[in-house]
């Protein structure tokens, strides 16, 4: 069993840590972070504007990981005509734990004509430690979203698989108010090793876009192909793209694709990966 990371030993009861931020457009299309908030340690670089008037921002945790006890809350808006994109410069770290829960809690809310993507990079959940993690997105009519969620279990890198703890998912996506889509996934080391569950794969993921249309659904199922650990699906507007894989990187590479693919239909323009993915 490896030691006890020096971040878990150094925090037994736990950080609190919240991050509020606002996106508000301009007269001249510009999008600015209006409205930024923060206690503990979570915080947002300098927001960079590389294609124009979209407004870039990395959210950053300088612990580099969440332990026992640690809550973390993030809440995003983006006001009427708004266009952000948000991402993190680093894999996100859920370290092992014998105590309570981590909790992390992300929290989505775009105005009607605003557009959000939320694409942090993957998030790597140690054995042995027990999360609890909810998203909660809120669309306005004629609101666009692009956002994924990429998790790996253990470090196959370093010979650790997921033999002991527990990762609960809990994901909502509402349209003015009404559920458009409502998932609690628990994953733990029956899970991670059953037939019916992640068969071994370290790596799993869930990509969303919305508006969605059935030519984009062909689009991504051509990217798709036959390969049996991916798979794609359109409910009412809303795309959700799912996939395994031994590998988080490999499967965060092809989140990048699809998003790719579908930027210029979903946001109306092309795409312009953040410089930090290629670091």
């Amino acid at each position: 069993m490896s030691a006890v990371p020096a971040t878990e030993a150094a925090a037994p009861e736990g950080w609190r840590a919240g991050l509020e931020l606002g996106f508000a457009a301009t007269g001249s299309g510009k999008t600015l972070l209006a409205r930024r908030r923060h206690h503990g340690p979570l915080a947002v670089q300098r927001p960079f504007h590389p294609e124009g008037g979209v407004c870039h921002v990395y959210v950053l945790h300088p612990p580099g990981g969440v332990v026992a006890g640690d809550r973390l809350s993030i809440r995003v808006e983006a006001d009427p005509g708004a266009a952000a994109l948000v991402t993190t410069p680093a894999a996100g770290k859920f370290y092992r734990s014998a105590g309570p829960l981590a909790r992390q809690s992300v929290a989505l809310t775009i105005a009607p004509g605003a557009a959000l993507e939320w694409l942090p990079q993957e998030t790597i959940v140690y054995q042995g430690a027990r999360v609890a993690s909810t998203t909660r997105v809120d669309l306005r009519e004629g609101a666009r979203f692009l956002g994924w969620e990429v998790l790996a279990l253990g470090r196959p890198a370093a010979g650790e698989g997921f033999e002991a703890g527990e990762a609960g998912l809990d994901w909502r996506i509402d349209l003015e108010g009404q559920p458009l889509y409502l998932e609690r996934l628990v994953l733990d080391p029956w899970a991670f090793r059953a037939h019916w569950g992640l068969r071994g794969r370290a790596a799993l993921g869930t990509l969303f876009a919305y508006p969605a249309t059935a030519a984009q659904l062909d689009t991504v199922r051509g990217l798709v192909g036959d390969r049996p650990d991916l798979g794609v699906s359109l409910i009412e507007g809303l795309l959700i793209c799912r996939g395994l894989d031994a590998r988080a990187d490999v499967l965060r590479r092809f989140f990048e694709q699809v998003w790719a693919a579908l930027r210029p239909g979903v946001m109306g323009r092309p795409a312009c990966p953040p410089r930090i993915w290629a670091t």
